[in-house]
């Protein structure tokens, strides 16, 4: 019976979601016009309407209908899908940080701070809500320590994409007056300026396109993955990002599943100082847009890193895995494979030129 009040719920959802994307709120953006339009249309990367993986993608990689896929979401959960206890956290003041020191703040999922050569970045930051609708999308005890009025003025606000567990509209809003400029792939520009920011704050860049902004480099990079924030899908360019800002080297992973452009990458920027990867949310029935564990693991094997952060869990349930497997399994494999994984809590500053002995967190959670 449990089951299918569930299933009710996600049928009522969906519509919602349907009528929402008609209303045109302002959460959902807006899909690229004119001559951001034309410039995505000159893109290699946009074929037959629509933005394409660099390799053939298709959503789903079981014999499952979406709808079946989407159910069993529910059916099929981990019994500890969502922790009992409050997430481990530290409510770090990130206005007194210090300006001569490198450092990276995890704030939950995909969204952080990085401090790099006296320039401040905020990446994804998701600090209201992961979805637009007035139920779910809600973060876990303890994971919900930051809020929009939490966070310092920001130099650049990178975007990998505009899913809504990275791109979160209230937290865009309530930011704004403090947002620099904003670095993002193709077409994104499209949401902000309906958010009221000023076309001379946007940059959005295809992939394997670089900008020199004073001392940093940024590139644009590929992923395998898709973008949508309504009905129509694919009208926005999803990434990943290299950022050379004085001495180092920091990969932006975004959201990714497994390909051979690792490899291509690695090639290119063969000294990588920290990659902010993926790992969580995860599922059979999604390998190819999202990491299964071992292709996590191959993927950092071909980049290289010199030291390895994991984000994209212990905020929300987007997936049906237990909520702490996936920094068990990373763990795990980092032992046996010598990776060089860190682990600060939510809120903890990581100085990026030490090494400390971070706690494993996801333990002794109930």
């Amino acid at each position: 019976m449990k089951k299918m009040f569930i299933g009710f719920l996600i049928i009522i959802a969906i519509l919602v979601l349907v009528v929402v994307a008609y209303l045109q709120l302002p959460s959902f953006g807006a899909n690229p016009t004119g001559e951001r339009l034309a410039k995505i249309q000159n893109s290699p990367h946009y074929k037959n309407g629509k933005f394409q993986n660099l390799s053939d993608t298709p959503m789903l990689t079981s014999d499952k209908s979406v709808i079946r896929a989407t159910f069993d979401m529910f059916w099929e959960a981990d019994k500890n899908i969502k922790p009992k206890s409050p997430i481990p956290s530290i409510k770090t003041d990130l206005n007194t940080l210090p300006k001569n020191k490198d450092y990276f703040v995890w704030l939950g999922h995909s969204s952080y701070l990085l401090h790099l050569n006296q320039k401040t970045y905020l990446i994804d930051p998701v600090l209201v809500s992961a979805t637009p609708l007035p139920f779910g999308g809600k973060p876990f005890k303890g994971a919900d320590i930051y809020t929009p009025q939490d966070m310092p003025k920001v130099d650049y606000l990178i975007i990998t994409h505009d899913h809504y567990d990275h791109l979160d509209y209230d937290t865009i809003k309530a930011m704004k007056d403090r947002i620099g400029q904003v670095i993002t792939g193709l077409g994104n520009g499209e949401h902000f300026e309906r958010w009221g920011f000023s076309p001379n704050q946007l940059i959005e860049l295809d992939w394997y396109q670089a900008i020199k902004l004073g001392e940093l480099n940024i590139t644009a990079l590929p992923t395998r993955h898709s973008s949508g924030r309504a009905l129509k899908q694919n009208q926005t360019l999803w990434a990943s990002f290299m950022l050379q800002a004085g001495n180092k080297t920091i990969y932006i992973g975004g959201d990714s599943g497994y390909d051979v452009f690792f490899k291509d990458i690695a090639k290119q920027f063969p000294n990588i100082d920290v990659a902010i990867m993926e790992n969580g949310q995860y599922d059979k029935d999604w390998a190819n847009i999202h990491f299964l564990p071992n292709d996590f693991i191959q993927a950092i094997k071909d980049l290289n890193p010199k030291k390895l952060l994991a984000v994209h869990n212990g905020k929300f349930v987007l997936a049906k895995h237990a909520w702490n497997e996936p920094m068990a399994l990373l763990s795990q494999s980092a032992q046996q494979e010598n990776l060089p994984l860190f682990t600060p809590k939510i809120g903890e500053v990581f100085y990026l030129d030490d090494n400390p002995d971070f706690e494993k967190w996801w333990e002794g959670v109930e």
